[in-house]
């Protein structure tokens, strides 16, 4: 019997509560390490923001794999998104990090 890999687990857990936005997250993050599975990354990323718009860093990360990817003007629309958030939160951090990953767009 083989030890599940993490991808595995994640999507296992996922599967089982897909609302769970920190397991959502987590799946998310790891398929995005894979070039072959970005596209899935991304669909993840959006799905959790849908079910959890609040899930702040989720925008960040979002971004960052479109920009990976070549998709400069979505990336800008999530950027833009999570400073709108972040702002509305009080999270001068991630408003800023998200300020950052934007301007160099």
């Amino acid at each position: 019997m083989s030890v599940p890999t993490r991808l595995e687990m994640l999507r296992e857990m996922h599967q089982k509560d897909p609302r769970d936005g920190f397991v959502a997250y987590g799946l998310a993050m790891e398929l995005a390490k894979s070039p072959v599975t970005q596209d899935e990354a991304v669909r993840k990323f959006r799905e959790l923001l849908e079910n959890v718009p609040d899930y702040l860093p989720a925008y960040l990360q979002l971004g960052m794999l479109l920009v990976r990817r070549g998709e400069e003007a979505s990336a800008k629309e999530v950027y833009r998104q999570g400073i709108a958030l972040a702002a509305r939160q009080g999270d001068r951090h991630t408003q800023g990090e998200l300020e950052g990953a934007l301007s160099i767009l």
